[in-house]
């Protein structure tokens, strides 16, 4: 393994420093000689200007495979993690076949090990198919290789309350925590946008509020009375929030997650009717954009989840009612992330490191992650240029979808470098193309 020597990189708090890392672990945290570094037999990197952060872990991500590798595959779609400054991401159940078996979720564990560009933590499903009417296989799959610990069925809502309390009680035996799509789905039949004035205004039905905040307020107090750990999932509404941080105050075991797209986007994209902003859940108004950015700034919201939902044209080039929902959000995150906590000029990069790397690295129970560099840790770790602006061109993107919701806008802030135990997966801005140890 080849040895790694950065030189000057802005460690947040602590000011410039050289990182020395040895067999993908970090050796020296400090100042290296000018001598030294001449005489270093390793890759050096020059991270003047740039500010270091613990690698970004994303606790939501849609990689296709198996199923949909017209969309994405695991190696496409890490590829693309990489290249937003992610060293791990926590693949969604929601495959063809579901994730709801031992096999399938080792399956995704071997192919994102093979690909090498982040690490890939499969999440299982809580129920057969998805389809809510019987537990999956929750610990077959907490004890098989993957080791999986978070269970899902993002894109349905764990609905039946019993199924549920069942859910976290089982969970609950070995730390696990179920990661809630919260939607009553009765609410929200036929539904294509947020349910307000400008749904109104172009006659499409609305997915009102309500309908997630009703199964928010419900699993807080299951997560309560069970004594297990719940995270919601993509949360998107003003009362959403208010619900949460009430839970968290009276010490309630739980967290929550918010899009990239619900901290920049409203509903008023969809007046263009372009399906590339038809998304589940929809996109909100201005003051719940408002209270998200707040909710996240203050720490009610735990954590950025990027939902990275490709998919492959002839899904979304089409009318808006058949368009399947979802963005793309790997590659583009972070510059959002920064904008919604008020810009690369007033962002605290300590709450950024929080939300995209540290938080999000302890939900998910990822002790390797979302830690700041010091001797003996795992040198996983993202260099960003702070002053650096980029044009989002869908051309470009490492996804093989193209559905951002971004092309053609100016974001601040570029990722130079991402590295995976001390392996660069991309080094000045390009992704390394042989990765595999």
């Amino acid at each position: 393994m080849t040895d790694l020597l950065i030189k000057g990189a802005d460690l947040i708090g602590k000011g410039r420093k050289d990182i020395l890392v040895r067999d993908g672990r970090v050796a020296e945290v400090g100042s290296v000689s000018a001598k030294d570094a001449a005489s270093f037999n390793g890759t050096v990197v020059d991270a003047d200007g740039l500010v270091l952060l613990p690698g970004l872990v994303d606790l939501h991500t849609h990689l296709r495979e198996p199923g949909r590798e017209d969309a994405e595959t695991v190696y496409s779609g890490t590829r693309a993690a990489a290249k937003g400054g992610y060293t791990a991401v926590c693949a969604m159940a929601n495959s063809y076949p579901v994730a709801d078996t031992a096999g399938v979720v080792e399956q995704v564990a071997a192919l994102g090990k093979a690909a090498g560009y982040a690490d890939v933590q499969p999440i299982g499903a809580v129920s057969v198919g998805l389809e809510g009417k019987q537990l999956a296989e929750i610990g077959a799959m907490a004890h098989s290789a993957a080791a999986v610990r978070m269970f899902s069925d993002d894109g349905h809502c764990v609905s039946d309350p019993i199924m549920m309390r069942r859910a976290l009680e089982y969970v609950k035996t070995f730390g696990g925590l179920i990661a809630q799509h919260a939607e009553e789905p009765r609410l929200t039949e036929g539904a294509q946008m947020n349910e307000g004035a400008v749904s109104a205004e172009l006659g499409l039905p609305g997915w009102p509020a309500v309908a997630e905040e009703a199964i928010i307020a419900r699993d807080v107090l299951l997560a309560e009375y069970t004594g297990a750990r719940v995270h919601f999932c993509h949360v998107s509404t003003a009362r959403s929030v208010d619900i949460i941080r009430e839970a968290k105050a009276r010490g309630a075991k739980v967290t929550a997650e918010v899009c990239p797209h619900h901290l920049l986007l409203t509903d008023e994209a969809a007046r263009t009717y372009d399906p590339v902003y038809k998304v589940n859940p929809p996109l909100r108004r201005e003051s719940d954009v408002a209270v998200l950015r707040g909710a996240l700034a203050e720490g009610v919201i735990d954590a950025v989840a990027t939902d990275h939902a490709p998919h492959a044209p002839q899904d979304k080039d089409c009318e808006w009612a058949a368009a399947r929902p979802g963005m793309l959000g790997l590659e583009t995150a972070l510059s959002i992330t920064v904008l919604a906590l008020g810009g690369p000029s007033a962002v605290d990069w300590d709450v950024v490191a929080e939300r995209t790397s540290r938080t999000p690295a302890r939900i998910a129970g990822l002790e390797a992650h979302g830690r700041d560099p010091q001797p003996g840790t795992e040198a996983n770790f993202t260099l960003v240029d702070p002053a650096a602006t980029w044009t989002v061109v869908p051309a470009d993107l490492a996804s093989l979808s193209r559905n951002t919701p971004y092309a053609g806008m100016e974001l601040p802030v570029t990722v130079q470098a991402t590295f995976l135990r001390g392996r660069a997966t991309v080094l000045n801005g390009k992704i390394a193309e042989e990765t595999t140890e």
